[in-house]
């Protein structure tokens, strides 16, 4: 996947069980899609926090965040409840939308590499975030990628 391109379209379950269309959710706005390797883990926690501490600055650019993981519904949920995380966190089990965007890891047990994408409602990518390190660089980028497209 490469900044321009267009976000292929999917449906999974929430951290509740609902389930969550990527096309329905851009439809309220732009969408920070963060994948991460697993639940309750200190570099995870660390990053979606990140994202929750951040929700009035995602809220006035008209964004939505969603965390998508391998990990299962349950896991999820128990992830969230302790968190307090306001915002979806998607069970992708099967690894299937993992490599739909290309960051799912064939031999290593963080099963999906770090990645984040800011897709405008065209469901067109305007930024790619890599790092596996600065769990903060994920939201801060993400937040200029929404800036600098409401100039």
């Amino acid at each position: 996947m490469r900044t321009g391109d267009l976000a292929p379209d999917f449906t999974l379950a929430d951290q509740d069980g609902k389930w969550r269309e990527l096309s329905a959710s851009l439809t309220d706005g732009p969408v920070v899609l963060f994948f991460f390797p697993a639940a309750m883990t200190a570099g995870c926690t660390k990053e979606s926090c990140h994202f929750r501490d951040l929700q009035a600055d995602f809220g006035a650019l008209g964004a939505q965040r969603i965390g998508i993981s391998m990990d299962t519904v349950a896991r999820l949920a128990q992830f969230a409840t302790q968190n307090r995380f306001d915002y979806p966190m998607l069970s992708d089990p099967d690894g299937h939308v993992a490599q739909l965007f290309a960051v799912k890891r064939t031999f290593d047990f963080l099963k999906v590499k770090r990645t984040t994408f800011v897709i405008d409602q065209d469901r067109s990518i305007v930024e790619i975030v890599n790092s596996e390190l600065n769990m903060n660089a994920h939201a801060d980028r993400a937040l200029a990628a929404l800036r600098s497209l409401r100039r």
